[in-house]
């Protein structure tokens, strides 16, 4: 698998607006083993994304894991984008820890590949999910996100 990282970084960028207002950091999206893919996005530590207690906000933590996943998505189908929208199903977060500074998140793709293509090839709708770690730079975990992701025909 073949993955552009500077084309998905720049696309989401000019896309999605709002992950430039957070100033996220588009650090890796690679393939992960024979069939999976990485991405992980870095929120630099910034006053306006903090909360109450001074770290970063559980909004921009959701909207960081969220984002991972979303770069996951288009690396490993990004070649179906001429037939297919990809759109969110479900998410669900647990913060497990307070996060201080700068954070990022890891998100790697729970199915392979060929086999969402192939259920999607069928003609039905294949959901995966997509999980993600959130953490500190020195890499304490702070929050876990799974979200699960659709492929609907254009």
């Amino acid at each position: 698998m073949t993955i552009d990282s500077r084309q998905i970084a720049a696309g989401m960028l000019e896309g999605v607006p709002f992950v430039r207002t957070l100033g996220f950091e588009f650090v890796e999206i690679a393939p992960d083993g024979a069939e999976g893919v990485r991405a992980t996005v870095r929120l630099p530590d910034s006053p306006a994304a903090h909360n109450h207690v001074g770290g970063p906000h559980a909004g921009a933590l959701f909207t960081l894991g969220e984002t991972a996943s979303g770069a996951v998505v288009l690396a490993a189908f990004g070649g179906l984008l001429d037939r297919a929208v990809p759109l969110t199903v479900t998410a669900d977060i647990r913060y497990r820890k307070l996060a201080l500074g700068a954070v990022r998140a890891t998100a790697r793709l729970g199915r392979p590949v060929s086999e969402v293509i192939a259920e999607f090839d069928t003609g039905t709708r294949p959901e995966f999910p997509v999980l993600v770690e959130v953490g500190t730079e020195d890499g304490e975990l702070t929050a876990e996100m799974t979200v699960v992701w659709t492929l609907r025909r254009q």
